[in-house]
């Protein structure tokens, strides 16, 4: 249990936890998300729901698409760059094209990556795309529990703590509506980490006065409760580590001056719309 702002105990379980089976009837996150890219593992009342988001965000599909392009190139920095090998990806969602121990290997073939997720569906494709993969490992772990990740026994045997991780919490903390909660979650994970690791996000966000209202209301209703923060909300979760210029900043300027990459999908007028902002926190010290 985790305490909220009133301090009172609430479960430290999301509103789609209640598996291991399939709730054909109750939209998924990671099946919506996975429509949006264009993906075929989602069903009816997944896609429902998702065009019910469409209808009031019509950069929906696009957001995700440049969501999965953000996480693509941040990976490859991450192993290139600052020399990361160890990846925690929480809240991973169905595989897809470039997944991060893809891109990561392919820089460099030791980096050994672990999903979490709690969609049984995640776990049955991840683990039978990963089944050949040694370097690689899926479990079933829930985001509000990061203790219960950070402790699980497969886990701690595949990741060395005591040298730098990258935690990607990629499009999952804007599911953890209560900021007191959502920054334990990140200071949790701020504390078991080694110094030079990194905590990378991507929120969707309400930026520059964008009317992300009704497509927060849709969701809510349609699929779990979400929650747009601001930059300054986001900022707050990364007390104690220190945010990789440009900080706290729109997916468009990390895109265009961070990996200075030059790729089709990249629609300037298009990317200015997104209601999503990312940010990569440094650990320096011990604390």
């Amino acid at each position: 249990m985790l305490p909220d702002q009133t301090g009172r105990n609430i479960p430290n379980r999301l509103p789609w936890d209640d598996p291991p089976y399939l709730h054909l009837d109750i939209p998924s996150p990671a099946r919506v998300y996975d429509y949006l890219l264009g993906g075929k593992d989602n069903f009816q009342v997944d896609r429902e729901a998702a065009e019910k988001l469409k209808a009031k965000l019509p950069e929906a599909a696009y957001g995700a698409k440049i969501n999965r392009e953000f996480l693509r190139l941040i990976v490859r920095h991450l192993v290139t760059v600052t020399g990361i090998r160890q990846f925690l990806d929480i809240g991973a969602g169905l595989p897809t094209v470039d997944n991060t121990h893809q891109v990561a290997q392919r820089a460099a073939p030791e980096a050994r990556v672990v999903y979490v997720d709690n969609d049984p569906l995640v776990l049955a494709h991840g683990r039978a795309l990963l089944s050949t993969n040694p370097l690689t490992l899926v479990v079933q772990g829930d985001l509000c529990d990061p203790q219960g990740i950070l402790k699980d026994p497969e886990v701690q045997g595949h990741i060395d703590f005591t040298q730098p991780v990258a935690v990607l919490l990629i499009a999952v903390m804007h599911f953890v509506p209560d900021q007191g909660i959502a920054k334990d979650i990140v200071q949790t994970l701020r504390h078991q980490l080694a110094p030079g690791s990194y905590i990378v996000m991507s929120h969707f966000a309400s930026v520059d006065g964008r009317d992300v209202e009704s497509a927060q209301e849709v969701y809510s209703q349609s699929v779990t409760p979400v929650r747009a923060r601001t930059a300054r909300g986001i900022r707050d979760l990364f007390d104690g580590l220190e945010l990789v210029p440009p900080g706290v900043a729109h997916v468009s300027e990390w895109l265009t001056s961070k990996f200075q990459e030059v790729v089709s999908i990249y629609d300037s007028s298009r990317l200015s719309k997104l209601p999503l902002l990312c940010a990569v926190g440094r650990k320096e010290n011990f604390r």
